[in-house]
């Protein structure tokens, strides 16, 4: 197993990196994933839109609670899946240690995950199909 401690990645860490998360989850029950925002918001729930649009998938996130990224989480993590290129420099230029481990989630699609944070149910629902979308090309190489 190449990666054992997967970290993902968005901005609050209410609405993309905890759907990702849950996804990852549940279909590697073995590692140890969690989820942090660049500008968390702190102690949160998941925003009620994701929690909807992961319930129709049978998946609870309802005990989520948005966390912080920092130096530990980025030491502690083998891989790092964010949601944007932009993202994915941040992370770099702020610990260059972490450069080599940190990757977009639409990697193997180029793509970036657009916020759908404030945003209808229905971008919300396009955002979970990208994000599960995302996390199953990942599948072959975790």
């Amino acid at each position: 197993m190449l990666f054992k401690n997967i970290l993902v990645v968005c901005i609050g860490n209410i609405c993309r990196s905890p759907m990702a998360e849950y996804f990852l989850k549940q279909q590697h029950p073995s590692l140890n994933i969690q989820s942090a925002g660049l500008s968390a918001m702190v102690g949160h729930n998941a925003d009620q839109k994701a929690i909807h649009c992961m319930n129709q998938l049978e998946i609870d996130m309802s005990s989520h609670i948005a966390k912080q990224i920092n130096k530990e989480l980025i030491k502690w993590a083998d891989l790092i899946l964010v949601m944007s290129t932009n993202q994915q420099k941040h992370i770099e230029q702020t610990w260059p240690f972490a450069k080599g481990k940190v990757f977009r989630l639409g990697h193997w699609k180029h793509e970036n995950v657009p916020d759908p944070y404030q945003h209808d149910q229905a971008f919300f629902d396009q955002t979970c199909k990208n994000i599960q979308s995302y996390a199953q090309d990942w599948q072959a190489h975790l």
